[in-house]
């Protein structure tokens, strides 16, 4: 009789979120639910996907403003930490920036809303159980599944 993965990512995510806790981290993140979400991305609130490129383009929260930003990759190794994640957010964010944080189940955009605040960010927010929670709400998504346009067969071409 073994863990179902749904059990183990449970599991994992109570241990990663103790451990959290542990470090005196905890305190200052704001873990809100998908509705709470809608309302602050609604409000004017950005949202910072942290999950992989591949997994974006699958399907994302519709919101007027959003950035993908991969907080870890996946590698043939297993998955390892984007070593440029905070660079790239400050590089095009400040930190008075309003953001709710999600990812594929909530346990990465929690790892990513620490690393925020640990640099000074002050308005962001973790979406608890993250973009299958949002989805599973009915929530309105989008599908990036069409190549840029400058990716596109020209007319001539066709």
């Amino acid at each position: 009789m073994g863990v179902s993965r749904a059990e183990f990512l449970a599991l994992h995510g109570l241990f990663l979120f103790y451990l959290i806790i542990c470090s005196g981290g905890a305190e200052e993140v704001v873990t809100i639910d998908v509705r709470a979400a809608k309302d602050l991305l609604d409000s004017g609130y950005g949202y910072l996907d942290v999950r992989t490129v591949e997994e974006y383009k699958k399907g994302h929260v519709d919101a007027t403003k959003i950035l993908n930003i991969p907080y870890m990759f996946n590698t043939p190794e297993g998955r390892v930490k984007n070593p440029d994640f905070l660079k790239e957010v400050t590089s095009l964010c400040k930190e008075e920036d309003l953001y709710v944080v999600g990812c594929q189940s909530g346990v990465r955009s929690l790892y990513a809303t620490v690393d925020l605040l640990s640099v000074g960010f002050k308005n962001v927010s973790n979406m608890g159980g993250g973009y299958l929670a949002w989805v599973q709400n009915g929530l309105k998504v989008k599908m990036d599944d069409e190549k840029p346009e400058d990716q596109k067969p020209k007319e001539d071409e066709l």
